[in-house]
Protein backbone atom coordinates (compact mmCIF):
# COMPACT_ATOMS: atom_id res chain seq x y z
CA UNK A 1 0.00 0.00 0.00
CA UNK A 2 1.44 3.60 -0.87
CA UNK A 3 1.68 5.89 2.09
CA UNK A 4 -0.07 8.50 1.10
CA UNK A 5 -4.25 8.22 0.28
CA UNK A 6 -7.37 9.96 0.70
CA UNK A 7 -10.18 9.86 2.90
CA UNK A 8 -12.85 7.97 0.51
CA UNK A 9 -10.22 5.41 -0.75
CA UNK A 10 -9.97 4.20 2.96
CA UNK A 11 -12.35 0.74 3.74
CA UNK A 12 -15.81 1.71 5.24
CA UNK A 13 -14.69 -0.72 8.26
CA UNK A 14 -11.36 0.64 8.47
CA UNK A 15 -9.52 0.38 11.96
CA UNK A 16 -6.01 1.01 13.49
CA UNK A 17 -3.93 0.01 16.35
CA UNK A 18 -2.69 3.64 16.63
CA UNK A 19 -4.09 6.93 15.13
CA UNK A 20 -2.05 9.52 15.39
CA UNK A 21 -3.35 13.54 14.80
CA UNK A 22 -1.04 15.41 13.25
CA UNK A 23 2.29 15.06 10.89
CA UNK A 24 5.18 17.28 12.61
CA UNK A 25 8.27 16.08 14.48
CA UNK A 26 6.33 14.45 17.52
CA UNK A 27 3.06 12.73 15.26
CA UNK A 28 5.46 11.47 13.13
CA UNK A 29 8.04 9.84 15.32
CA UNK A 30 5.21 8.19 17.41
CA UNK A 31 3.68 7.23 14.26
CA UNK A 32 7.52 5.29 13.50
CA UNK A 33 7.72 3.89 16.66
CA UNK A 34 4.39 1.78 16.41
CA UNK A 35 5.03 0.65 12.76
CA UNK A 36 8.72 -0.56 14.04
CA UNK A 37 6.37 -2.26 16.54
CA UNK A 38 4.48 -3.71 13.32
CA UNK A 39 1.14 -1.49 14.08
CA UNK A 40 -0.99 -0.31 11.69
CA UNK A 41 -0.95 3.18 12.19
CA UNK A 42 -2.44 6.23 10.82
CA UNK A 43 -1.47 9.54 10.09
CA UNK A 44 -3.98 12.53 9.78
CA UNK A 45 -2.31 16.02 9.08
CA UNK A 46 -5.09 18.85 8.76
CA UNK A 47 -2.67 21.13 6.24
CA UNK A 48 -0.87 20.36 3.16
CA UNK A 49 2.24 19.64 4.50
CA UNK A 50 4.01 17.50 6.82
CA UNK A 51 6.45 18.49 9.59
CA UNK A 52 4.70 21.44 11.36
CA UNK A 53 7.09 24.11 13.18
CA UNK A 54 9.62 21.37 12.97
CA UNK A 55 9.93 21.64 9.63
CA UNK A 56 11.20 25.32 10.48
CA UNK A 57 13.03 24.77 13.57
CA UNK A 58 16.82 23.92 13.54
CA UNK A 59 15.72 20.73 14.20
CA UNK A 60 17.84 19.90 17.24
CA UNK A 61 17.10 17.32 19.85
CA UNK A 62 17.63 18.12 23.21
CA UNK A 63 18.19 14.39 24.85
CA UNK A 64 20.87 13.45 27.21
CA UNK A 65 23.10 10.45 27.93
CA UNK A 66 22.66 8.76 24.22
CA UNK A 67 25.45 7.16 22.46
CA UNK A 68 26.38 10.02 20.73
CA UNK A 69 27.58 11.41 24.18
CA UNK A 70 30.14 9.08 24.48
CA UNK A 71 33.63 10.84 24.22
CA UNK A 72 32.26 13.92 23.59
CA UNK A 73 30.61 14.65 27.18
CA UNK A 74 31.58 11.49 29.16
CA UNK A 75 30.90 13.23 32.61
CA UNK A 76 27.60 13.40 31.92
CA UNK A 77 25.24 11.17 33.64
CA UNK A 78 21.21 10.90 34.27
CA UNK A 79 21.69 11.97 37.65
CA UNK A 80 23.30 15.45 36.32
CA UNK A 81 20.59 15.81 33.74
CA UNK A 82 17.84 15.46 36.49
CA UNK A 83 19.85 17.92 38.97
CA UNK A 84 19.89 20.30 35.89
CA UNK A 85 16.09 19.94 34.68
CA UNK A 86 14.99 20.52 38.74
CA UNK A 87 17.33 23.24 39.39
CA UNK A 88 15.67 25.28 36.20
CA UNK A 89 12.46 23.39 36.08
CA UNK A 90 11.35 23.30 39.57
CA UNK A 91 8.17 22.73 40.95
CA UNK A 92 6.57 24.20 37.68
CA UNK A 93 6.30 20.69 35.95
CA UNK A 94 5.83 16.89 37.34
CA UNK A 95 9.09 15.55 38.04
CA UNK A 96 8.13 12.43 37.41
CA UNK A 97 7.44 12.69 33.44
CA UNK A 98 11.09 14.47 33.89
CA UNK A 99 12.38 11.10 35.06
CA UNK A 100 10.40 9.00 32.40
CA UNK A 101 12.02 11.69 29.84
CA UNK A 102 15.53 10.48 30.57
CA UNK A 103 15.28 7.16 31.89
CA UNK A 104 13.62 6.56 28.25
CA UNK A 105 15.72 9.26 26.15
CA UNK A 106 18.67 7.13 24.61
CA UNK A 107 16.42 4.23 23.92
CA UNK A 108 14.30 6.07 21.69
CA UNK A 109 16.87 7.34 19.85
CA UNK A 110 18.79 3.84 19.74
CA UNK A 111 15.08 2.39 18.24
CA UNK A 112 15.47 4.53 15.70
CA UNK A 113 18.78 4.77 14.60
CA UNK A 114 18.30 0.68 14.38
CA UNK A 115 15.31 0.55 12.54
CA UNK A 116 14.77 3.69 10.67
CA UNK A 117 16.74 6.31 8.62
CA UNK A 118 16.50 8.67 11.37
CA UNK A 119 20.10 9.59 12.54
CA UNK A 120 21.91 12.35 14.57
CA UNK A 121 25.38 13.30 14.93
CA UNK A 122 26.18 15.60 18.52
CA UNK A 123 27.70 19.04 18.44
CA UNK A 124 30.97 19.55 19.02
CA UNK A 125 30.01 22.60 21.19
CA UNK A 126 26.10 23.15 22.30
CA UNK A 127 26.07 24.09 26.03
CA UNK A 128 22.95 24.13 28.00
CA UNK A 129 20.92 27.26 27.71
CA UNK A 130 21.50 28.17 31.54
CA UNK A 131 24.83 27.18 31.42
CA UNK A 132 25.12 28.33 35.00
CA UNK A 133 23.39 25.91 37.27
CA UNK A 134 24.22 22.84 38.40
CA UNK A 135 24.18 20.14 36.25
CA UNK A 136 24.40 22.13 32.90
CA UNK A 137 26.85 20.21 29.80
CA UNK A 138 28.12 22.20 27.44
CA UNK A 139 27.43 19.28 24.82
CA UNK A 140 26.57 15.83 23.93
CA UNK A 141 22.82 16.59 25.21
CA UNK A 142 22.11 18.56 21.89
CA UNK A 143 21.47 15.64 18.55
CA UNK A 144 21.68 17.69 15.20
CA UNK A 145 19.78 15.32 12.70
CA UNK A 146 22.21 14.19 9.86
CA UNK A 147 21.37 16.17 6.46
CA UNK A 148 19.33 14.12 3.81
CA UNK A 149 18.99 13.76 0.21
CA UNK A 150 15.29 15.04 -0.50
CA UNK A 151 15.51 13.40 -3.63
CA UNK A 152 15.05 9.73 -2.17
CA UNK A 153 11.95 11.24 -0.87
CA UNK A 154 10.45 10.71 -4.97
CA UNK A 155 7.06 12.00 -4.98
CA UNK A 156 6.70 12.30 -1.41
CA UNK A 157 9.19 15.43 -1.57
CA UNK A 158 6.38 17.69 -2.11
CA UNK A 159 4.72 16.87 1.09
CA UNK A 160 7.45 18.36 3.14
CA UNK A 161 6.93 21.69 4.56
CA UNK A 162 9.72 24.32 2.73
CA UNK A 163 11.99 26.15 4.76
CA UNK A 164 11.11 29.51 5.74
CA UNK A 165 12.36 31.51 2.85
CA UNK A 166 14.06 34.14 4.71
CA UNK A 167 16.29 31.29 6.07
CA UNK A 168 17.67 30.22 2.73
CA UNK A 169 19.82 31.50 0.28
CA UNK A 170 20.15 31.80 -3.59
CA UNK A 171 16.66 31.05 -4.03
CA UNK A 172 15.87 27.92 -1.62
CA UNK A 173 18.89 26.56 -0.50
CA UNK A 174 18.85 25.28 2.90
CA UNK A 175 22.38 25.87 5.39
CA UNK A 176 23.08 25.50 8.31
CA UNK A 177 25.42 26.73 11.21
CA UNK A 178 28.26 25.02 9.90
CA UNK A 179 27.60 25.87 6.56
CA UNK A 180 27.12 29.83 6.74
CA UNK A 181 30.48 29.75 8.57
CA UNK A 182 32.12 28.15 5.66
CA UNK A 183 30.22 31.00 3.49
CA UNK A 184 31.46 33.57 5.31
CA UNK A 185 34.74 32.29 5.14
CA UNK A 186 35.50 30.99 1.72
CA UNK A 187 37.84 34.21 1.05
CA UNK A 188 39.90 33.29 3.72
CA UNK A 189 40.01 29.29 4.05
CA UNK A 190 40.57 26.89 1.23
CA UNK A 191 38.65 24.35 3.12
CA UNK A 192 35.29 26.60 3.36
CA UNK A 193 35.67 27.21 -0.08
CA UNK A 194 35.62 24.27 -1.05
CA UNK A 195 32.35 23.38 1.23
CA UNK A 196 30.91 26.40 -0.65
CA UNK A 197 31.43 25.27 -3.77
CA UNK A 198 30.49 21.92 -3.23
CA UNK A 199 27.36 22.91 -2.16
CA UNK A 200 26.38 25.55 -4.33
CA UNK A 201 26.75 23.25 -7.42
CA UNK A 202 25.00 20.93 -5.63
CA UNK A 203 22.03 23.90 -5.21
CA UNK A 204 22.90 24.46 -8.80
CA UNK A 205 22.06 21.53 -10.16
CA UNK A 206 18.90 20.86 -7.82
CA UNK A 207 17.27 24.02 -9.70
CA UNK A 208 17.41 22.24 -12.53
CA UNK A 209 14.76 20.02 -12.01
CA UNK A 210 13.24 20.93 -8.78
CA UNK A 211 11.75 24.10 -7.06
CA UNK A 212 13.96 24.35 -4.12
CA UNK A 213 16.78 22.59 -2.79
CA UNK A 214 16.74 19.00 -2.06
CA UNK A 215 20.40 18.93 0.09
CA UNK A 216 17.93 19.00 3.38
CA UNK A 217 19.44 20.21 6.64
CA UNK A 218 18.23 21.26 10.56
CA UNK A 219 14.11 20.68 11.14
CA UNK A 220 13.88 19.73 7.37
CA UNK A 221 16.16 16.70 7.61
CA UNK A 222 14.80 15.23 10.55
CA UNK A 223 10.76 15.70 9.02
CA UNK A 224 12.11 13.88 5.60
CA UNK A 225 13.86 10.94 7.56
CA UNK A 226 10.66 10.33 9.59
CA UNK A 227 8.82 10.55 6.05
CA UNK A 228 11.48 8.36 4.48
CA UNK A 229 11.16 5.94 7.33
CA UNK A 230 7.43 5.67 7.31
CA UNK A 231 7.27 5.26 3.88
CA UNK A 232 8.87 2.03 3.95
CA UNK A 233 6.65 0.25 5.95
CA UNK A 234 3.36 -1.19 4.31
CA UNK A 235 1.03 -0.50 7.44
CA UNK A 236 1.31 2.92 7.21
CA UNK A 237 -1.25 5.15 5.99
CA UNK A 238 -1.01 9.09 5.64
CA UNK A 239 -4.14 11.45 5.01
CA UNK A 240 -2.89 14.61 4.25
CA UNK A 241 -6.00 18.02 4.39
CA UNK A 242 -8.06 15.84 6.55
CA UNK A 243 -9.50 17.39 10.28
CA UNK A 244 -10.96 15.05 13.00
CA UNK A 245 -14.31 16.13 13.94
CA UNK A 246 -15.54 14.20 17.29
CA UNK A 247 -13.59 11.56 19.24
CA UNK A 248 -16.07 8.42 20.16
CA UNK A 249 -15.74 7.11 23.62
CA UNK A 250 -17.23 3.78 24.85
CA UNK A 251 -20.57 4.00 26.16
CA UNK A 252 -21.06 6.90 24.35
CA UNK A 253 -20.55 9.63 26.79
CA UNK A 254 -16.95 10.70 29.25
CA UNK A 255 -16.89 8.93 32.58
CA UNK A 256 -14.72 6.31 34.61
CA UNK A 257 -13.59 3.56 32.73
CA UNK A 258 -13.94 5.28 29.25
CA UNK A 259 -11.93 4.66 26.49
CA UNK A 260 -11.34 5.88 22.86
CA UNK A 261 -13.22 3.06 20.59
CA UNK A 262 -13.06 5.14 17.24
CA UNK A 263 -12.33 9.24 15.34
CA UNK A 264 -14.32 10.30 12.74
CA UNK A 265 -12.35 12.44 9.96
CA UNK A 266 -13.61 14.73 7.57
CA UNK A 267 -12.10 15.85 4.49
CA UNK A 268 -13.36 17.77 1.51
CA UNK A 269 -16.99 17.29 2.26
CA UNK A 270 -16.41 13.71 3.13
CA UNK A 271 -16.80 12.15 6.72
CA UNK A 272 -15.13 8.86 8.12
CA UNK A 273 -15.57 6.92 11.37
CA UNK A 274 -12.32 5.60 11.84
CA UNK A 275 -12.33 2.65 14.41
CA UNK A 276 -9.78 2.53 17.05
CA UNK A 277 -8.03 -0.52 18.38
CA UNK A 278 -4.96 0.84 20.35
CA UNK A 279 -4.47 4.25 20.86
CA UNK A 280 -5.12 8.18 19.70
CA UNK A 281 -2.37 10.23 19.65
CA UNK A 282 -2.75 14.01 19.57
CA UNK A 283 0.29 15.74 18.25
CA UNK A 284 -1.46 18.65 16.53
CA UNK A 285 1.17 21.40 17.65
CA UNK A 286 -0.65 23.15 20.32
CA UNK A 287 -3.02 25.88 20.64
CA UNK A 288 -1.10 28.84 19.82
CA UNK A 289 -3.32 29.67 16.57
CA UNK A 290 -6.26 29.93 18.71
CA UNK A 291 -7.51 33.29 19.54
CA UNK A 292 -9.82 32.12 22.47
CA UNK A 293 -7.03 30.56 24.24
CA UNK A 294 -4.37 33.66 23.05
CA UNK A 295 -7.07 36.37 24.31
CA UNK A 296 -6.36 34.88 27.67
CA UNK A 297 -2.86 33.61 28.05
CA UNK A 298 -1.45 35.89 25.78
CA UNK A 299 -2.91 39.41 25.84
CA UNK A 300 -1.44 42.10 23.75
CA UNK A 301 0.92 39.52 21.66
CA UNK A 302 -1.07 39.70 17.99
CA UNK A 303 -1.11 36.23 16.43
CA UNK A 304 0.60 37.63 13.45
CA UNK A 305 3.65 37.92 15.83
CA UNK A 306 3.81 33.96 16.18
CA UNK A 307 6.31 32.08 13.95
CA UNK A 308 4.83 28.95 14.37
CA UNK A 309 3.54 26.82 11.68
CA UNK A 310 -0.23 27.16 10.55
CA UNK A 311 -2.61 24.23 12.27
CA UNK A 312 -1.68 24.89 15.68
CA UNK A 313 -5.52 25.83 16.71
CA UNK A 314 -5.80 23.43 19.62
CA UNK A 315 -9.02 21.60 17.78
CA UNK A 316 -7.39 18.50 18.84
CA UNK A 317 -7.65 19.69 22.23
CA UNK A 318 -10.91 21.22 22.45
CA UNK A 319 -11.83 17.83 21.29
CA UNK A 320 -10.18 15.92 24.11
CA UNK A 321 -11.29 18.42 26.82
CA UNK A 322 -15.03 17.75 25.65
CA UNK A 323 -14.63 13.70 26.98
CA UNK A 324 -12.99 14.73 30.20
CA UNK A 325 -9.45 15.32 29.36
CA UNK A 326 -8.13 18.76 31.26
CA UNK A 327 -4.79 20.96 31.15
CA UNK A 328 -1.95 21.20 32.74
CA UNK A 329 -1.43 23.80 35.33
CA UNK A 330 1.89 25.37 36.90
CA UNK A 331 3.64 26.16 33.97
CA UNK A 332 6.37 29.06 34.59
CA UNK A 333 4.72 30.76 30.99
CA UNK A 334 2.36 30.00 28.66
CA UNK A 335 4.50 29.60 25.88
CA UNK A 336 7.94 29.77 24.67
CA UNK A 337 9.34 32.82 23.67
CA UNK A 338 11.97 34.61 21.04
CA UNK A 339 12.39 37.98 19.54
CA UNK A 340 10.92 38.49 16.14
CA UNK A 341 11.33 40.81 13.39
CA UNK A 342 8.71 41.19 10.37
CA UNK A 343 8.40 41.93 7.08
CA UNK A 344 6.09 42.17 4.22
CA UNK A 345 7.23 39.93 1.78
CA UNK A 346 6.36 40.35 -2.35
CA UNK A 347 3.32 37.79 -1.95
CA UNK A 348 1.26 39.83 0.55
CA UNK A 349 2.84 37.21 3.44
CA UNK A 350 4.49 38.35 6.20
CA UNK A 351 7.84 36.75 7.31
CA UNK A 352 8.04 36.24 10.61
CA UNK A 353 11.84 36.12 11.66
CA UNK A 354 13.37 34.86 14.95
CA UNK A 355 16.58 36.00 16.27
CA UNK A 356 17.87 33.08 17.63
CA UNK A 357 21.69 33.31 17.65
CA UNK A 358 22.94 34.98 14.87
CA UNK A 359 22.70 38.72 15.35
CA UNK A 360 21.40 40.11 18.88
CA UNK A 361 24.44 38.69 20.90
CA UNK A 362 27.15 39.25 18.80
CA UNK A 363 29.68 42.04 19.50
CA UNK A 364 28.28 45.58 18.05
CA UNK A 365 25.05 44.59 18.72
CA UNK A 366 22.59 46.44 21.57
CA UNK A 367 18.85 46.67 22.29
CA UNK A 368 16.91 49.34 23.48
CA UNK A 369 13.71 50.51 23.94
CA UNK A 370 11.53 53.21 22.80
CA UNK A 371 13.33 55.65 25.58
CA UNK A 372 16.54 54.02 23.45
CA UNK A 373 17.79 52.43 27.17
CA UNK A 374 19.18 49.12 27.11
CA UNK A 375 17.02 46.87 29.83
CA UNK A 376 18.34 43.26 28.90
CA UNK A 377 21.12 41.35 28.59
CA UNK A 378 20.55 39.98 24.98
CA UNK A 379 23.11 37.03 25.32
CA UNK A 380 20.40 35.31 27.19
CA UNK A 381 18.28 32.68 26.11
CA UNK A 382 15.84 33.69 22.79
CA UNK A 383 13.20 32.47 25.78
CA UNK A 384 14.35 34.74 28.41
CA UNK A 385 14.83 37.35 26.27
CA UNK A 386 11.21 36.80 25.33
CA UNK A 387 10.28 37.43 28.47
CA UNK A 388 12.03 40.32 29.23
CA UNK A 389 10.78 42.69 27.00
CA UNK A 390 7.18 41.77 28.22
CA UNK A 391 8.75 42.17 32.03
CA UNK A 392 9.93 45.86 30.43
CA UNK A 393 6.64 46.82 28.89
CA UNK A 394 4.83 45.93 32.26
CA UNK A 395 6.95 48.02 34.41
CA UNK A 396 6.64 50.86 31.92
CA UNK A 397 2.84 50.41 32.09
CA UNK A 398 3.05 50.65 35.94
CA UNK A 399 4.91 53.71 35.77
CA UNK A 400 8.29 52.37 37.39
CA UNK A 401 11.31 54.74 37.22
CA UNK A 402 13.37 54.46 33.93
CA UNK A 403 11.20 51.87 32.41
CA UNK A 404 9.92 52.64 28.85
CA UNK A 405 7.86 50.95 26.65
CA UNK A 406 9.51 47.51 24.81
CA UNK A 407 6.48 46.39 22.70
CA UNK A 408 8.39 46.77 20.22
CA UNK A 409 12.18 47.14 21.05
CA UNK A 410 14.75 47.74 18.73
CA UNK A 411 18.42 45.89 17.82
CA UNK A 412 20.52 48.56 16.86
CA UNK A 413 23.87 48.50 15.19
CA UNK A 414 27.16 49.52 13.29
CA UNK A 415 27.91 49.63 10.09
CA UNK A 416 30.82 47.34 10.69
CA UNK A 417 28.43 45.18 12.84
CA UNK A 418 25.82 44.63 10.15
CA UNK A 419 28.83 43.98 7.57
CA UNK A 420 29.63 40.88 9.93
CA UNK A 421 27.14 39.53 11.45
CA UNK A 422 23.82 40.74 9.31
CA UNK A 423 20.63 41.93 11.01
CA UNK A 424 17.34 40.07 10.96
CA UNK A 425 16.57 39.14 7.23
CA UNK A 426 19.94 41.19 6.18
CA UNK A 427 22.26 38.77 4.97
CA UNK A 428 26.13 39.78 6.49
CA UNK A 429 28.39 41.21 4.12
CA UNK A 430 26.94 44.79 4.27
CA UNK A 431 25.17 44.55 0.53
CA UNK A 432 21.41 44.85 -0.93
CA UNK A 433 20.14 47.10 2.03
CA UNK A 434 18.16 49.02 -0.67
CA UNK A 435 15.04 46.98 -0.61
CA UNK A 436 15.42 46.68 3.05
CA UNK A 437 15.19 50.17 4.00
CA UNK A 438 12.73 51.24 1.22
CA UNK A 439 10.11 49.02 2.85
CA UNK A 440 11.44 50.41 6.37
CA UNK A 441 11.92 46.92 7.37
CA UNK A 442 15.72 48.64 8.19
CA UNK A 443 16.20 51.77 9.89
CA UNK A 444 19.46 53.97 9.29
CA UNK A 445 21.23 57.21 10.42
CA UNK A 446 24.22 58.58 9.41
CA UNK A 447 24.69 59.17 13.53
CA UNK A 448 23.39 58.23 16.33
CA UNK A 449 21.05 61.27 16.71
CA UNK A 450 19.65 60.47 12.98
CA UNK A 451 18.47 57.43 14.02
CA UNK A 452 16.98 58.10 16.99
CA UNK A 453 14.85 60.74 15.17
CA UNK A 454 14.21 57.64 12.47
CA UNK A 455 13.07 55.65 15.70
CA UNK A 456 10.95 58.65 17.26
CA UNK A 457 13.23 58.82 20.60
CA UNK A 458 15.63 60.87 22.31
CA UNK A 459 18.80 61.52 20.96
CA UNK A 460 20.63 62.63 23.88
CA UNK A 461 19.85 58.98 25.63
CA UNK A 462 20.06 56.63 22.98
CA UNK A 463 23.66 58.50 22.61
CA UNK A 464 24.02 58.00 26.49
CA UNK A 465 22.85 54.48 25.82
CA UNK A 466 25.49 53.60 22.94
CA UNK A 467 28.24 55.47 25.02
CA UNK A 468 28.48 53.48 28.29
CA UNK A 469 27.61 50.38 26.11
CA UNK A 470 31.19 51.26 24.32
CA UNK A 471 32.90 51.61 27.76
CA UNK A 472 31.86 48.43 28.90
CA UNK A 473 32.81 47.14 25.49
CA UNK A 474 35.95 48.41 26.11
CA UNK A 475 36.38 47.05 28.94
CA UNK A 476 34.99 43.17 28.11
CA UNK A 477 32.34 43.56 31.41
CA UNK A 478 29.09 44.29 31.38
CA UNK A 479 28.28 45.51 35.10
CA UNK A 480 24.96 46.59 34.02
CA UNK A 481 23.55 43.26 32.53
CA UNK A 482 26.44 40.40 32.82
CA UNK A 483 26.61 40.23 29.27
CA UNK A 484 28.99 37.50 28.32
CA UNK A 485 28.98 35.91 31.20
CA UNK A 486 28.28 32.40 30.99
CA UNK A 487 29.32 29.38 28.81
CA UNK A 488 26.57 29.33 26.79
CA UNK A 489 26.47 33.64 26.52
CA UNK A 490 29.90 33.16 24.78
CA UNK A 491 29.17 30.15 22.42
CA UNK A 492 26.45 32.67 20.60
CA UNK A 493 28.99 35.33 20.69
CA UNK A 494 31.89 36.09 18.07
CA UNK A 495 34.72 33.11 18.92
CA UNK A 496 36.65 35.11 16.26
CA UNK A 497 35.97 38.52 18.19
CA UNK A 498 39.80 40.38 18.97
CA UNK A 499 37.79 42.14 21.88
CA UNK A 500 37.62 40.75 25.56
CA UNK A 501 34.41 39.70 25.44
CA UNK A 502 33.09 37.60 22.22
CA UNK A 503 29.27 39.32 23.06
CA UNK A 504 30.84 42.85 23.53
CA UNK A 505 31.70 44.97 21.03
CA UNK A 506 31.50 49.13 20.70
CA UNK A 507 29.63 50.54 17.92
CA UNK A 508 32.45 53.52 16.74
CA UNK A 509 31.54 54.60 12.99
CA UNK A 510 27.91 55.49 11.09
CA UNK A 511 25.66 54.83 9.33
CA UNK A 512 23.75 52.95 12.48
CA UNK A 513 21.06 50.65 11.45
CA UNK A 514 17.98 49.22 13.50
CA UNK A 515 15.08 46.27 13.49
CA UNK A 516 12.03 46.31 15.43
CA UNK A 517 11.54 43.21 17.22
CA UNK A 518 8.89 41.81 18.99
CA UNK A 519 8.30 38.77 21.84
CA UNK A 520 6.84 36.07 19.17
CA UNK A 521 5.81 33.04 20.90
CA UNK A 522 7.37 30.01 19.45
CA UNK A 523 5.34 26.90 21.23
CA UNK A 524 2.66 26.31 23.40
CA UNK A 525 4.17 24.83 27.00
CA UNK A 526 0.40 24.34 27.99
CA UNK A 527 -1.08 21.53 26.84
CA UNK A 528 -3.33 18.32 28.02
CA UNK A 529 -2.47 16.69 31.07
CA UNK A 530 -0.65 13.19 30.65
CA UNK A 531 1.33 10.99 32.79
CA UNK A 532 4.71 9.14 32.53
CA UNK A 533 3.68 7.32 29.74
CA UNK A 534 2.02 9.93 27.81
CA UNK A 535 -1.43 8.76 28.55
CA UNK A 536 -4.02 11.39 29.11
CA UNK A 537 -5.19 12.61 32.05
CA UNK A 538 -9.33 13.47 33.56
CA UNK A 539 -9.73 15.66 36.07
CA UNK A 540 -9.71 12.96 38.63
CA UNK A 541 -5.62 12.25 37.39
CA UNK A 542 -7.08 8.88 35.94
CA UNK A 543 -5.90 7.61 32.34
CA UNK A 544 -8.40 8.31 29.51
CA UNK A 545 -8.46 4.95 28.04
CA UNK A 546 -6.20 4.91 24.47
CA UNK A 547 -5.93 8.53 24.38
CA UNK A 548 -2.58 10.05 24.33
CA UNK A 549 -0.52 13.67 23.96
CA UNK A 550 2.95 14.66 22.87
CA UNK A 551 4.71 17.45 21.04
CA UNK A 552 2.68 20.44 22.28
CA UNK A 553 -0.27 19.10 22.59
CA UNK A 554 0.54 17.75 26.14
CA UNK A 555 1.82 19.86 28.70
CA UNK A 556 6.00 20.65 28.42
CA UNK A 557 7.77 18.29 30.94
CA UNK A 558 10.15 21.81 30.93
CA UNK A 559 7.29 23.30 32.91
CA UNK A 560 7.37 26.95 30.54
CA UNK A 561 11.35 27.03 31.17
CA UNK A 562 13.85 26.39 28.55
CA UNK A 563 16.47 24.44 29.63
CA UNK A 564 18.45 23.88 26.29
CA UNK A 565 18.28 23.87 22.72
CA UNK A 566 15.34 21.12 21.27
CA UNK A 567 13.78 20.66 24.62
CA UNK A 568 10.50 20.62 22.98
CA UNK A 569 11.55 18.35 20.19
CA UNK A 570 13.32 15.89 22.33
CA UNK A 571 10.22 15.14 24.34
CA UNK A 572 8.09 14.80 21.50
CA UNK A 573 10.24 12.25 20.33
CA UNK A 574 10.47 10.35 23.53
CA UNK A 575 6.71 10.68 24.24
CA UNK A 576 6.03 9.50 20.88
CA UNK A 577 8.05 6.38 21.57
CA UNK A 578 6.28 5.82 25.02
CA UNK A 579 2.97 6.74 23.43
CA UNK A 580 3.35 3.88 20.99
CA UNK A 581 4.59 1.43 22.95
CA UNK A 582 1.56 1.92 25.48
CA UNK A 583 -0.86 1.85 22.23
CA UNK A 584 0.72 -1.51 21.23
CA UNK A 585 0.48 -3.30 24.65
CA UNK A 586 -3.00 -2.26 24.60
CA UNK A 587 -3.80 -3.71 21.29
CA UNK A 588 -2.01 -7.05 22.06
CA UNK A 589 -4.19 -7.33 25.07
CA UNK A 590 -7.68 -6.87 23.49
Amino acid sequence: MSLLQTLPSLPSDAAYDLVVIGAGGAGLSAALHAAIDGAKVLVVERTAHVGGTTAWSAGTTWIPCTRHAKGVADEDSLERAARYLDRVVGDHADAALRRAFLAHGAEAVERFEQHSDVHYRPYALHPDYESDVDGSTLRGRALEPLPFDGRQLGALFGLLRPPIPEFTVLGGMMVDRTDINHLLSMGRSWPSLRHAVKIVARHAHDRLRHPRGTRLVMGNALVARLLHSLAQRPRVTLLMDTQMREIHVSDGHPGPGRSIEAVTLESAGTSRRIAVRGGLALASGGINRDPVWRERHLPGIPMDWCPGAPGHTGQAQALALQIGARHGQGAASPTFWAPVSRRQRADGSTAVFPHFVMDRAKPGMLTVNQAGRRYLNESMSYHRYGLAMQAEQCRSEAGEPGAAAALPSWIVCDAAALKRHGLGMVRPGGGGLAPFIADGYLRHGATLADLAHQLGMDAATLEATVATHNRHAEAGHDPDFQRGVTAYQRNIGDATWPGRNPNLGALTAGPYYAVQVVPGDIGAAVGLQTDDQARVLDAQGMPIGGLYAVGNDAQSIMGGTYPGPGITIGPGMVFGFLAARDAWRRCRSA
